[in-house]
């Protein structure tokens, strides 16, 4: 049984908690870059205030500097630099009028909030914006200098985009050389240590970055890519045929583990070519080796169809050191020919048909814009209305702490109190002990920016710490005295984490109301996934239907995480939950298994026998999903069990043993998950909804 929701505990976990910065060092140091080197060169030049604004754009943007292919990066810090000296540039103009600029926060609180659909990268530009908004409506300026302010800021945003597609020329494939390289690093990893009942760690994870990288609107086109795309086709079989070995293998005499370890440093060297961008000679010396561990192991018995996955991966594996081969821009001058591109499985839906299907009280995205434009609106016209000294702290912080989910919003409310109480306390003790000269602060400054872009992910408490002395030494530029307004924005910061989190209380999006709809979806498809292994589909269709399901389950996991941070959840809803993404994840390793027992683009003759066994297993599956959404009881899928048992008995006359053994393994371990899962959703029907 899972354990309740304890305030406490949740407190104390979201204070001491940290994870390994997901940042590279050398991306926290150019976007500091651009930060500090235009403020010095201000500084310098005698023109402060223009490095001021430069300096400002690109702290603002910094978090748009997000991994990915380099279009795909240029485009997003492109948006993020356009919204923030678009909302400087209201702020500048109107922000000495309270009326309108209590507008213009609703505007863009709202539409800002809405941005968290097209996912956590494009809902930065919106939160940028809200925050420049509201901090240079505090400075108003006149007609040319609100259009100097916002050119500035937005020149300081394209500068950090300089500065991160700098290397574009040089290393124009680099973003998906490293995603390809660490799938094959986590498919080592499979090989070495065979997961039969679960994933390999972060496997799952680094398969969907690839996707995204490869196939995602913004990928690059060339010979390269169709490399790239290749080894991505090529990843998805081999972790396939892995699973299937790890099913099938009963020699106890070693072999199979040497053939594994083989397996493991073909992988490892491929991972170090791709991310050298180097022949991969190391990698077709580790496949002689496999290669020759194949011969010794098909010279013997292998039993259980085994020999017939062993000749699979060796022939991808040696797909894939070829492959490797042309991959990147040194690969693209090697390569004498093209291979046929995989064709494109990931296209995105048009923005404003997103944004149309989201315009419902339903909608979570809709819910946030609406509490965002309320919260922003409101904690600008407190700020007014009572003169708060350095009042945008106040809807600034709300900005930054207002989150889709109550989880979020409490711990980034909980961290940035703290934080911003820590970095006033250690600013204040730093700038007392460094010399009272403009070097020495950039010099501070500098430090604190660095810590707060490479600790963010890590430990946003501590990254806030950072940040606010980042601020205030910035501030302290424009003549904003950082020792006398420490108690006023500690309030400030108080203030706009509660005014958020109360705004999340009154009109709540719990995730408790929408987990039986995103584990419904989940087990819908993995039913579509069954429903591909049954006609003549290719490779490519069940491909796409696979990254479909990779997508509920990843959906389905965020959703059961957020359920666990939040107050009242049900035990039995989440123990409902858990089992049922326990064993979806065991019907989605039988499915895999299944798969990998068909060729690339043909099915067995067997499968005339199969295929309506599986067939009958999704529609089971369905109607469960379905019933678990309606929160009733379902029968137990009529028939299965004996249909599966007249299915072993067909196939031991028709097909051969050792394909007939397998299906008999994997159609058992099918309707073993289906009941199961059947047996959960009745069992806990009567869940609150």
């Amino acid at each position: 049984m899972s354990n309740g929701y304890s305030l406490r505990a949740s407190v104390i976990d979201t204070l001491i908690r940290t994870k390994r910065p997901d940042v590279p060092l050398r991306v926290a140091l150019r976007n500091t870059a651009a930060v500090v080197l235009p403020l010095a060169l201000g500084m310098w030049l005698g023109y402060p205030q223009v490095g001021i604004g430069i300096a400002a754009g690109a702290l603002d943007t910094m978090f748009s500097d997000q991994p990915g292919p380099y279009q795909q990066r240029l485009s997003r810090l492109f948006l993020a630099a356009l919204a923030a000296g678009a909302a400087s540039l209201v702020g500048f103009l109107i922000g000495d009028w309270v009326l309108p600029m209590c507008v213009a926060c609703a505007v863009c609180g709202f539409f800002g909030g809405m941005l968290v659909v097209f996912g956590p990268d494009i809902a930065r530009v919106g939160m940028t914006s809200m925050l420049l908004l509201v901090i240079t409506a505090a400075t108003p300026k006149d007609l040319a200098g609100s259009m100097a302010g916002g050119s500035l800021i937005f020149a300081g945003g394209m500068l950090l985009a300089v500065f991160s597609i700098a290397a574009w020329p040089l290393q124009r494939y680099r973003p998906e050389r490293l995603a390809l390289a660490t799938v094959y690093r986590g498919l080592a990893d499979l090989a070495r240590k065979p997961q039969k009942d679960g994933e390999a760690p972060g496997l799952t994870d680094a398969m969907n970055a690839l996707q995204s990288t490869l196939l995602g609107r913004h990928h690059a086109r060339g010979r390269a890519m169709e490399a790239f795309r290749v080894l991505l086709e090529l990843a998805e079989r081999i972790r396939l045929e892995l699973i299937a070995m790890a099913e099938l293998e009963t020699r106890r005499d070693g072999m199979g583990e040497m053939f594994r370890n083989d397996t493991a440093r073909v992988l490892l060297a491929t991972a170090d070519a791709l991310d050298a961008a180097e022949p991969p000679q190391r990698a077709e010396r580790a496949l002689a080796t496999l290669q020759a561990s194949e011969r010794a192991l098909l010279a013997g018995s292998t039993g259980m169809g085994l020999g017939v996955h062993i000749q699979a991966l060796s022939g991808q594996l040696a797909a894939v050191v070829r492959n490797t081969n042309w991959a990147g821009s040194r690969g693209e001058e090697r390569a004498q020919r093209a291979e046929t591109a995989l064709p494109d499985t990931l296209r995105s839906a048009s923005a404003l048909s997103t944004l149309r299907a989201n315009l419902t009280r339903g909608s979570v995205a809709f819910r946030h814009a609406v509490r965002c434009a309320v919260v922003l609106t409101l904690a600008f016209a407190v700020s007014r209305y009572y003169a708060l000294p350095h009042g945008y702290w106040l809807p600034m912080t709300a900005a930054i702490v207002l989150r889709p989910d109550f989880a979020a919003t409490f711990n980034f409310g909980l961290l940035r109190v703290v934080g911003t109480v820590l970095g006033l306390m250690l600013t204040t003790f730093v700038l007392r002990l460094t010399p009272d000269v403009a070097w020495a602060h950039i010099a501070v400054m500098g430090v604190l920016c660095v810590a707060f872009r490479y600790l963010a992910g890590a430990h946003y408490g501590i990254a806030v710490a950072a940040l606010t002395g980042t601020v205030v030494v910035l501030l302290s530029f424009e003549g904003v005295d950082p020792f006398s307004a420490m108690s006023d924005r500690v309030l400030n910061t108080a203030l706009g984490s509660g005014l958020a989190l109360i705004a999340y209380v009154l009109w709540p999006s719990w995730e408790r109301h929408r987990a039986r709809s995103a584990l419904s979806e989940m087990l819908c498809a993995y039913a579509d996934y069954l429903d591909a292994l049954v006609g003549p589909a290719g490779r490519g269709a069940r491909h796409e239907v696979r990254m479909g399901t990779r997508t509920a389950r990843t959906n389905a996991q965020a959703s059961l995480d957020r359920m666990r941070a939040e107050p009242g959840t049900p035990a039995v809803l989440l123990e409902l939950a858990e089992t049922l993404y326990a064993n979806g994840n065991r019907l989605a390793r039988t499915a895999m298994s299944l798969e990998a027992l068909i060729d690339a683009d043909e099915v067995p003759e067997a499968w005339a026998h199969v295929g309506p066994f599986i067939h009958e297993a999704s529609v089971a599956l369905r109607a469960q999903a379905e019933a678990l959404t309606r929160v009733e009881a379902i029968a137990m899928p009529p028939g299965l069990r004996e249909h599966q048992r007249r299915l072993v008995e067909a196939l031991s006359r028709v097909t051969e043993r050792e394909l007939a053994d397998a299906v008999a393994r994997l159609t058992d371990r099918l309707t073993d998950n289906v009941d199961t899962i059947a047996h959960v959703v009745n069992r806990r029907s009567t869940a609150p909804a």
